[in-house]
């Protein structure tokens, strides 16, 4: 019988997670490959993953840097079959890349920027995970963890676009797993709440608004982005297998306070 300890052993396992150059994506993948998946960080710019590749392997880790902007379809298509040419299964897939591109009311944005934040939050992670689905059946397992926001569960002030995508991303991942089930592959989704990156800079930088923000939460702080890559561990793993379409907070407990 399996031990627990051994059900978060990613050995053998191959894992992709987009936007992983910085940020939150960088930590998920530092922690499964820590736990032994071979990771393939993606993001739009190859230097940038090549960084972290390196990064990865000094400390004797396996990675590969595919770059990938995952609004478009060629670099989609090319982000699969580049990972099957080098490890020839895909077992783990984390739509992590997003894009926010607008704050402010809802009424003081225009099409093109709905049209772009739609695109890269909600149509690519659906047009990814349709492209892994295959190589998941192929071996009858699966893990896609889509990361979203307490801003799809929660209305804010000023990240209502933002909001109204990460809430079609969690009813998109909760659709994935009542369908995909029937093959093995299991679907979650992760919404973090305020965590200090460089995409959420222009939140966590106004002191004024850290300060009343956290001491409305009942952890009374921000995250490190280092603390969403447990749950995405259970999650991707075997210590996760009887879960599916679940949808997880990692907020200091915003979704509880007042």
């Amino acid at each position: 019988m399996d031990t627990l300890k051994s059900k978060f052993n990613l050995k053998g396992k191959v894992a992709i997670i987009t936007g992983s150059s910085k940020g939150i994506g960088k930590s998920i993948a530092l922690g499964l490959a820590e736990n032994g998946a071979k990771v393939v960080i993606s993001s739009r710019k190859q230097n940038a993953v090549d960084e972290v590749v390196d990064e990865f392997k000094a400390k004797g880790l396996e990675a590969t840097g595919i770059q990938c902007h995952i609004g478009d379809a060629q670099q989609r298509t090319s982000l699969i079959a580049k990972t099957i040419e080098k490890y020839g299964q895909i077992d783990i897939l984390v739509n992590n890349a997003a894009i926010n591109p607008y704050y402010g009311p809802l009424e003081g944005s225009d099409e093109a920027v709905f049209d772009k934040i739609m695109d890269i939050n909600v149509k690519a992670p659906w047009l990814l995970s349709n492209l892994v689905l295959p190589h998941m059946k192929e071996i009858g397992a699966g893990s896609i963890v889509n990361i979203s926001s307490v801003e799809g569960l929660r209305p804010g002030f000023g990240l209502g676009l933002y909001s109204a995508t990460k809430a079609a991303l969690i009813m998109l991942t909760r659709n994935q797993a009542k369908e995909w089930g029937r093959y093995g592959v299991r679907a979650n989704v992760v919404c973090p709440g305020l965590i200090k990156t460089k995409f959420s800079e222009g939140l966590w930088s106004d002191e004024k608004l850290v300060d009343r923000f956290t001491r409305s939460l009942p952890l009374n702080r921000i995250a490190d982005p280092d603390e969403m890559a447990g749950l995405v561990l259970l999650l991707a793993s075997e210590a996760g297998s009887y879960m599916t379409g679940g949808v997880y907070t990692a907020d200091g407990g915003y979704m509880v306070s007042g």
